[in-house]
């Protein structure tokens, strides 16, 4: 699983070099003055995000990131050699937390490079320190020293629709047909074992990210299936599209489906409402699909259509992902939503 969304590393910017202590010695300047020059400056550390990169699977080999310390100074007032930075390259939508305390040090949302550890300053030479009373001082600073600081990459995909449901019930199929992607399908769970992202075009609207998150099952909240590993990459999304299996060629029941992913929903909000800036899953706005409609009669989706409307007092798209039928209408109807929840934060802002 060449997926990696979260790693605990250790970063540290590089040391300032130390000063020099020495004299001129030349021939002709018997009395010459102190002449060390000052070190260089450590390397920084710095943070990066790239369009080209998904995963944080680089830094799961390597546990330790220093930068280069600064050089010595040396004689003739010559300055060390600043350290190289150590520049670390992630996907946009990291977060960096405390290891310790899992504070959010930094959101690589909107912030497209960082200055994360300063290196040491390099010390001062002993001719910086000559005056009028000390014309040959014997002394010279040490280098800064550099700083260590243990934090975890948190990875959360930059998407605006999350597409959730039961493994098998269509997800793939669909984020397949609505955008450029080509997530692996087949007729089996778990098809899916990473985030899939697409971005689509709806009419003259503007493109719009939707995330196809590997399938949930019951228990999920508990360690059961995969799904619950992956629900912080919904976090950042307005909408979610809840995909209903309803062809019952899986053997389950839609509405205890429908039910279960809910659950799981309000299960991971509880473990994680106390996260600094973590908004409840829950309370997102939902689109309700009930995918596989070519395998029933006109009657048993509207049955369903009732059922659900009677229960839960909600009304859905019917659609089939492998035909493509209705699915004009469900993307028209996302992207208004989109298009809406932007307009809102917009306003929000202002």
């Amino acid at each position: 699983m060449k997926f990696v969304d979260e790693v605990k590393i250790t970063v540290a910017s590089g040391r300032g070099g130390p000063g020099a202590v020495t004299f001129r010695r030349e021939s002709y300047a018997p009395r010459g003055g102190p002449d060390g020059g000052d070190g260089g400056k450590g390397g920084d550390v710095i943070f990066k995000t790239s369009k080209h990169i998904n995963s944080l699977v680089d830094f799961k080999t390597y546990k330790k990131y220093s930068a280069d310390n600064g050089q010595p100074g040396a004689a003739s007032n010559c300055s060390g050699h600043n350290g190289a930075d150590m520049v670390m390259i992630v996907p946009e939508g990291t977060i960096i937390r405390d290891a310790e305390t899992h504070e959010v040090i930094y959101d690589l949302t909107d912030l497209h490079e960082i200055n994360f550890l300063q290196g040491g300053r390099g010390g001062k030479g002993n001719a910086f320190f000559k005056t009028s009373v000390n014309q040959a001082p014997e002394y010279a600073q040490p280098g800064e020293d550099n700083t260590t600081r243990e934090i975890i990459l948190e990875l959360k995909l930059i998407a605006d629709v999350g597409i959730i449901g039961f493994p098998n019930a269509g997800k793939s199929t669909l984020i397949s047909r609505i955008s450029a992607a080509k997530p692996k399908i087949a007729d089996y769970p778990f098809t899916t074992l990473t985030p899939n992202l697409g971005v689509v075009k709806v009419g003259d609207y503007s493109n719009f990210v939707v995330a196809d998150i590997p399938g949930l099952i019951k228990g999920a909240h508990l360690g059961v299936g995969l799904g619950i590993q992956f629900l912080k990459h919904i976090e950042r999304t307005s909408l979610f599209v809840h995909i209903v299996d309803i062809s019952g060629m899986s053997g389950r029941d839609p509405v205890q489906d429908y039910q279960d992913i809910n659950f799981e929903i309000e299960k991971y909000d509880e473990m994680s409402k106390d996260k600094d800036g973590f908004f409840p899953l829950s309370s997102r706005e939902q689109i309700l699909v009930f995918n596989k409609i070519d395998l029933l009669s006109a009657d048993q989706i509207e049955k369903i259509k009732q059922t659900f409307k009677k229960k839960f007092n909600v009304t859905g798209y019917a659609i089939s992902g492998v035909t493509g039928k209705n699915i004009n209408e469900l993307l028209q109807a996302m992207a208004e939503k989109v298009i809406a929840s932007k307009t809102g934060d917009q306003e929000q802002g202002q």
